[in-house]
């Protein structure tokens, strides 16, 4: 679990860099680093929290102070706005969203397999799309508690795995019911290009930018194709409103990331927010997943064409 070290100005300023020397080499070396460890709650410990780690922590806050006093603008450290530490969580109202936003996840998989049958044609691609889903915001809650290499990396390629899947689950409401061997080559594709895309980032190059800009390229791709799909079926089928609004406010919402400012309180920030914006989109777009759900059900069984 090695620490993820971006530069930032915070953590260039010799006040801050000097502080953290001066730390480490008093506490953390012979009979003070043993006493850190032996008063260090049994929860930082597992998380993986050093003494090194707590004196960057501490540093990070004289840094503040000090650039407050001069009424300079709060700074980030290793790529990262401050935040006030809760017990182990580094960000306690975005690991406390992405939690919630797991449990509305799982509240409403447990909603849909107790309404739909599982005879309906989409019941195991939608419950498979959850899991994922569930994975993904079990390691986005993981990430905000503690930002480790191993944590990011994994937040990041399960958030874009969401994306993908959702590509799919589209591809397989839209064509692949009619035509299963086109959303079997899709899905086939789109394995391809998440191996390529952890590939790249885990042994080529982390690169930020290019994450940011492969997820906005895939998560327009599933915007419009679902977009069409609400479009053609707009008088047909009178919930298709509900997944026109469910990918416009997940999209809509996400330009909360544009607010970035130093946390409230030192606990929200825009992430969090756009976190916790999410929590209610979870009931809508389940609820229009029971509707289609059955709506498929039904006409497989009167044997009218699937819209």
């Amino acid at each position: 679990f090695a620490t993820k070290l971006s530069s930032s100005q915070g953590d260039k300023e010799p006040v801050y860099r000097d502080c953290v020397k001066q730390c480490v080499r008093t506490n953390c070396t012979g009979a003070r680093l043993n006493g850190f460890l032996s008063a260090q709650p049994q929860y930082m410990a597992l998380t993986g929290w050093t003494c090194r780690d707590d004196c960057r922590y501490q540093c990070m806050w004289t840094t503040v102070g000090l650039y407050q006093a001069e009424g300079y603008r709060v700074p980030q450290f290793h790529g990262k706005w401050p935040f006030a530490r809760f017990l182990c969580f580094e960000e306690p109202a975005s690991a406390l969203a992405s939690l919630l936003n797991g449990l509305a996840c799982l509240l409403m998989l447990l909603r849909y397999r107790s309404t739909v049958p599982r005879q309906s044609p989409m019941y195991h691609t939608i419950n498979a799309f959850s899991l994922v889903s569930l994975n993904a915001w079990f390691w986005s809650t993981v990430f905000h508690t503690r930002d480790t290499y191993l944590t990011e990396k994994m937040d990041y390629f399960c958030a874009t795995a969401v994306i993908l899947y959702s590509i799919y689950l589209c591809c397989v409401r839209t064509l692949g019911l009619k035509r299963p061997g086109v959303s079997s080559m899709v899905g086939a594709l789109l394995i391809l290009v998440f191996t390529s895309h952890v590939s790249y980032l885990t042994f080529v190059s982390f690169d930020y930018g290019y994450n940011m800009a492969a997820n906005a390229t895939i998560g327009m791709v599933n915007l419009l194709w679902w977009l069409c799909w609400c479009w053609q079926n707009r008088r047909t089928l009178p919930y298709w409103w509900k997944c026109g609004l469910v990918v416009m406010l997940l999209h809509g919402l996400a330009l909360l990331e544009l607010l970035d400012f130093p946390p409230l309180l030192w606990v929200l920030d825009a992430h969090a927010v756009w976190h916790l914006s999410t929590i209610p989109v979870h009931f809508l777009f389940y609820s229009f997943l029971i509707d289609d759900s059955l709506y498929l059900l039904n006409t497989e069984k009167l044997g009218v064409k699937v819209e």
